[in-house]
């Protein structure tokens, strides 16, 4: 299965080809050569380290609500 997050772009360094982003409120560098001209402020969609698309903001919103909601669901209980 592949899963990709929505995430916000921080920061880019075209000459680099990487950008830091934010997601969930963890921030990382991703790669952005797949998606040329990403700016500032922009939402891509990462997968394994790299933006693979730049997504309007309701659709990163909505991404990451569902994001929220799967991992609110996945917390364990309880620890032993």
């Amino acid at each position: 299965m592949c899963l990709a997050v929505p995430a916000k772009v921080l920061e880019v360094d075209p000459t680099r080809l990487r950008a830091r982003v934010d997601y969930l409120g963890s921030q990382t560098v991703v790669g952005i050569a797949l998606v040329g001209g990403v700016q500032t402020g922009q939402f891509v969609l990462v997968h394994v380290g790299e933006a693979v698309q730049v997504m309007d903001e309701e659709q990163a919103r909505d991404g990451l609500a569902l994001w929220r909601e799967w991992l609110d669901d996945s917390e364990p209980a309880g620890l032993p």
